[in-house]
């Protein structure tokens, strides 16, 4: 049997996480839409609606990780594409709160797939480079908030037109990834490549330095996407524009990834990387949670998204080295518990906002890299004892 072509399912890979980033960059623009100003919704309402994005996320890397072994990841990118679909369609039609939400599982559902297939297919397509070609795969995520976030301020902003247009513009990259893996031969995963057990993977997942790797993922992920995701209202009353900072964000972002994560792996391995990130991640939020005006705030942002950079494909390229026994269970695991934490996270910024600034939201978010600043220098340490083993 002919064996699959890499580049254009990594092309494709690339272009099917561009959507779900995408959908983060548009909704961080809906909620001035669906907002006090607009629909009418309280920003709690509109936390609450958003979650689905989140736990749908987590429902479906949790459900998906153990098919992709079984399905294959052919079946289950497909799936994400159904629920991609149906979840832009439901959400050009979301007139209130409920229907908003609605939407969301679909978009939520979507994107989980999406990593759910894709994490461990490009980990199988570069066993020998998986730190470096997770974060050149993750380059679109920052990649493709930006192109959202660019394509929301100039539809909306610029050209006055509506939100469904921007909306609708999910449908171009959605049709690309369709196409592109449309008739394509897909690996099988690293550990049905291994022969490793459903037993050796369950005792892997529940192993100490598993757990502690997801407990971490729950505070990584909500420093990087909470804040995101609730740009527009953490900088109203900062003088920026919010859309443009969640850009140039994820613009630095997206370079960090493509550009300098493998020289920095090989330099400070996975552990020392982490330890970094939650280090400029601190730094950041405290820059952002006291500074004013916008030369101010998008310098702050450059040192918050150096510390975002490499905070998720870090994590997930770290199980992929160090706990390759785990899966595509294991991937999946770790991304479904960073997106359930900031569902839990969303609502909580919601309530703090309504009832006071940005500034001090931000200085609340600040307190989750602190803790990992000590927990991955705990980390950091036990790694650098276990080399050679460690990679």
């Amino acid at each position: 049997m002919e064996g699959p072509d890499k580049k254009r399912l990594f092309l494709a890979s690339c272009i099917a996480l561009i959507v779900t980033s995408m959908t983060f960059a548009i909704r961080a623009r809906l909620e001035t839409v669906f907002g006090p100003e607009g629909v009418g919704l309280t920003l709690e309402q509109i936390g609450y609606a958003f979650t689905p994005a989140f736990w749908g996320f987590t429902l479906a890397m949790i459900i998906g990780g153990p098919l992709v072994d079984t399905l294959g990841m052919k079946k289950i990118t497909w799936m994400a594409f159904i629920a991609h679909f149906i979840g832009i369609v439901m959400t050009l039609m979301a007139t209130n709160m409920t229907s908003l939400f609605t939407a969301t599982v679909f978009v939520g559902i979507g994107n989980g797939f999406v990593e759910a297939a894709l994490n461990p297919m490009v980990a199988s397509l570069y066993p020998t480079e998986k730190t470096k070609m997770l974060n050149r795969f993750h380059v679109w995520f920052p990649g493709g908030i930006v192109v959202g976030s660019v394509v929301g301020y100039v539809v909306m902003d610029v050209m006055g037109l509506s939100w469904q247009m921007m909306t609708g513009s999910l449908f171009i990259p959605l049709f690309l990834y369709g196409y592109l893996f449309w008739g394509q031969h897909f690996p099988a995963t690293e550990r049905v490549e291994m022969g490793v057990s459903n037993s050796d993977m369950w005792k892997t997942v529940a192993s100490p330095l598993f757990l502690f790797m997801a407990f971490c993922m729950l505070l990584t992920a909500a420093t990087e996407l909470g804040t995101n995701q609730r740009i527009e209202s953490l900088l109203k009353s900062s003088g920026a524009n919010a859309l443009l900072v969640l850009a140039f964000i994820n613009g630095i972002m997206a370079i960090g990834r493509g550009f300098f994560a493998g020289p920095i792996s090989a330099k400070l391995k996975t552990s020392g990387m982490l330890l970094f990130s939650a280090i400029f991640s601190f730094i950041g939020l405290m820059l952002l949670s006291s500074v004013q005006g916008a030369a101010l705030t998008f310098a702050a942002a450059a040192v918050f998204a150096i510390g975002i950079t490499f905070f998720w494909p870090t994590m997930i390229s770290f199980v992929a080295e160090n706990l390759p026994e785990s899966g595509a269970l294991g991937l999946s695991i770790m991304g479904g518990l960073g997106m359930l934490s900031v569902s839990v996270v969303l609502p909580i910024m919601g309530k703090v906002l309504d009832d006071a600034t940005g500034h001090e939201a931000i200085q609340l978010m600040a307190i989750l890299p602190a803790i990992l600043i000590v927990l991955f220098a705990g980390l950091f340490v036990y790694m650098k004892k276990r080399q050679p083993a460690s990679s």
